[in-house]
Order: C-alpha cells, then sequence, then structure tokens
C-alpha cells in the first residue's frame, strides 16, 4: 500500500548523518482547498507545508514552527505551519495568475523569509532569512548552513495531488562526519523528482544508499488541522476593546470573520460582543461558526 501522510525518521548508524521523508496527500489535499491560484502557486504552498514537516521533526519542542514568506512581487505572501505533532495548515496570496518564475521573482527583490517557533515552555525564535535562493529548498539550507552551522541537503516537490520532501543533515558529533556527509550528498543528488513522488521511504533509502546500513524509524501521521476556532477569535476580539467594538457595530450589525487557512466564518453580534466585554472570557463555539 502507498505510503501517504505520514513521516519518517531515519538515521545512518555507522555515519554522522540523519535524515527524514515526508509525504502529504490527503492533507495536502484538504489543505489547498481554500487556496487559489495556478499550479505553480499551489506547487510552492506543497512544498513549503512539506518543508515545515522536515524542520518541525528536526527540533525538540511542543508547539508549531511557522514559515513566512513575503514580497511586494506578484506573490505577496506564502504562509506554512506544523506543530509538533504534524498538524499543518497553510495559506498563500498573491496574483493568481503568475507562470512558473524563481523565488525571488515571484516574491520581488526585497522578498524575505521568516522563521518562527512557538514553543508551549519557552520565548518564540524567529529568524529572518533572505531570499538568497530560486527555490524554498535553497533558501532553507543557507539558513541552515548559516544559522545552524549544520549541512543540510533538501528535496521538495508538489503537484496536484502530492506534496513531498527529503532532509539530509550532518551529525558533527561523529569524527568522520564531513567525509561522511560529502559521499552520502553525492548519491542522494541522483534522486528525481518522479522517484520522491512514487517510492516509498524505504525504496528511495534502498536506491540511495543500498551499502550502507540505515535505520528508519515508525511512521508518524501528519493531518490538516487548523488551529481556528470562535474561542481564539473572541479573545482577539476582546483585546480590541470596547470603543473599537462599538464602532463597528455602528457600521454593521455583525461582526464576521473569515478564515484563510480552512474557510470557516465566524459570526458575532451586538449581545455576543457584549457578553465578551463583560466576561473577558471567550465564547464557545455555537451555531454562528459556518464553514
Amino acid at each position: 500500500m502507498k505510503q501517504q501522510d505520514i513521516l519518517r525518521r531515519f538515521i545512518f548508524e555507522a555515519l554522522g548523518v540523519r535524515g527524514e521523508w515526508v509525504r502529504l496527500e490527503h492533507s495536502w489535499q484538504r489543505a489547498k482547498l481554500h487556496q487559489q491560484g495556478a499550479l505553480c502557486v499551489q506547487q510552492l504552498l506543497g512544498e513549503a507545508l512539506a518543508a515545515v514537516v522536515l524542520m518541525s521533526a528536526t527540533i525538540k519542542f511542543k508547539g508549531s514552527l511557522i514559515m513566512q514568506v513575503q514580497g511586494n512581487g506578484a506573490l505577496k505572501t506564502l504562509v506554512a505551519q506544523s506543530t509538533d505533532e504534524h498538524n499543518i495548515r497553510g495559506l498563500i496570496r498573491g496574483d493568481q495568475t503568475i507562470k512558473k518564475a524563481v523565488l525571488t521573482e515571484l516574491f520581488g527583490k526585497d522578498g524575505y523569509m521568516v522563521l518562527t517557533i512557538e514553543s508551549e515552555t519557552a520565548e518564540p525564535y524567529q529568524g529572518i532569512v533572505p531570499l538568497a535562493g530560486n527555490t524554498i529548498a535553497e533558501v532553507l539550507q543557507s539558513y541552515f548552513v548559516q544559522s545552524e552551522q549544520l549541512q543540510t541537503r533538501l528535496w521538495l516537490f508538489a503537484n496536484e495531488t502530492q506534496a513531498v520532501g527529503l532532509l539530509l543533515q550532518e551529525l558533527p558529533s561523529q569524527g568522520t562526519y564531513k567525509e561522511d556527509w560529502a559521499r552520502i550528498e553525492i548519491l542522494a543528488n541522483t534522486v528525481t523528482e518522479q522517484e520522491l513522488m512514487e517510492l516509498s521511504c524505504e525504496d528511495i533509502l534502498y536506491r540511495l544508499f543500498n551499502e550502507d546500513k540505515v535505520t528508519v524509524f515508525e511512521a508518524e501521521p501528519v493531518n490538516f488541522v487548523c488551529s481556528c476556532s470562535r474561542q481564539k477569535i473572541a479573545q482577539t476580539l476582546y483585546s480590541m476593546g470596547r470603543t473599537e467594538l462599538e464602532g463597528i457595530l455602528a457600521e454593521r450589525e455583525l461582526i464576521e470573520v473569515h478564515c484563510e487557512f480552512c474557510g470557516s466564518h465566524y459570526v458575532f453580534d451586538k449581545v455576543d460582543v457584549e457578553r465578551i466585554l463583560v466576561a473577558g472570557a471567550p465564547l464557545s463555539d455555537s451555531p454562528t461558526t459556518r464553514h
């Protein structure tokens, strides 16, 4: 049976190299359901979602890893998020009719990437990365080398049906890791997009590294889960304060909020807003939340 919507971690037992493989299918279809754009735009979002799953698995944390690409080109915003439990969501905004182009052209010469780790047990970490590369994979490889001082290679691909990714990273704790890394990188560079789309994790590793002993760990499921809720939006409304909320309601009868990630639509009337302001506590989900 074809492996889908899973992450697999692996390690070369005698070498200073580790890696991860991911394939998104159902989760990819659900993530892009509310995102518009040409195929090349959709592919970019798929690559970003595969990337954040791979990156979130390289760190030990309880929370979320968020990738944001901003620019003033044909594309304005790309957001991809993965929690430590591999719950993903994403969005992309900009010109819906663009044709295939390199990353720097799509987001403009002033485009940049922001990587944020939101941990439940520590202060948020944020790194800003220039778009020094033609693809998301190239930008992230530069980030790992410059910020983490770790040689890292990424292969990211997406089409209409699936998004896939492969990550390899050096482990400098071993004495011969530089030689190990150089050899493994040469072998890995022979992988093709078709192979990553079609082969299982085990088959990919055998095809590339059949002379090395590689331990592959249990599959970890990946799901599309949006973290929006009526409760969270009520908290945001409360933080806006009475004056601003009453000003909005003076112009319209309802406050409506649309989630760009999942398409959920939240509606708050005057009674709802007054309850939020008086109680200082969010409302529970109700029939005024629509999908």
